[in-house]
C-alpha cells in the first residue's frame, strides 16, 4: 500500500509518501510545501493545491491520510490551516483517493504507544520505523510521515478484525 501523509499548514504543508508491505515500511519521498509568509491567502492556497496535485500525480498513492485540525489559541491561524487542509482534501477527492483523518493523539499513540508523547519521541519513531539515517530537516515533514505510518499501522489492524 502506498500512503500519502499530509500535515496541513498554510506556511508549511508537510508531506510524505510511505510504502507499507506486510511489516515492512519504506520511505518513498517526502518534503514540505512552503508558501510566501506575507503572500495573499488565495495565492498561498494555489501553491499548496498545485504542489499536492504534482505529488499525487508523481507517486500515485492509494490512500491519503491527513491530520485533523487542532484549534489552539490563535483562531486566525486555525482558519488559514483549515483552508489549506480543505485544498488538500479537495485534491484527494479529485483523484478519488480514500481519505483517512487522524488526530494528534492517535498519531502519537500509533507511533509511540503513548497518546501524550512529545513531538521529538514521535519523530524518533519515524526515524526508526523507516530506517532513516537522520530525521527530515523540518518537523512538518516528520509529522506527515508519522501520519502516513499511522494509517499504515491502523489499516493492518482493520484487516485483522
Amino acid at each position: 500500500m502506498l500512503v500519502l501523509g499530509i500535515d496541513p499548514g498554510i506556511g508549511r504543508c508537510g508531506w510524505g509518501v510511505v510504502s507499507a508491505t506486510g511489516s515492512k515500511f519504506e520511505l518513498i519521498d517526502c518534503g514540505c510545501i512552503e508558501t510566501e509568509v506575507n503572500g495573499q491567502i488565495e495565492k498561498r492556497l494555489l501553491v499548496i493545491d498545485s504542489e499536492v496535485e504534482k505529488i499525487i500525480k508523481k507517486h500515485k498513492p492509494e490512500v491519503l491520510s491527513i491530520e485533523d485540525l487542532f484549534f489552539g489559541a490563535n483562531s486566525k491561524t486555525a482558519f488559514a490551516v483549515g483552508q489549506a487542509r480543505g485544498v488538500v482534501l479537495l485534491q484527494g477527492a479529485k483523484h478519488k483517493l480514500p481519505i483517512f483523518v487522524y488526530n494528534p493523539m492517535e498519531v502519537k499513540l500509533a507511533l509511540t504507544g503513548y497518546g501524550k508523547a512529545e513531538k521529538s519521541q514521535v519523530a524518533q519513531m519515524v526515524k526508526v520505523v523507516l530506517k532513516l539515517e537522520k530525521l527530515p530537516k523540518l518537523d512538518d515533514t516528520s509529522d506527515a510521515l508519522a501520519i502516513a505510518l499511522t494509517h499504515a499501522f491502523s489499516s493492518k489492524l482493520r484487516k485483522i478484525q
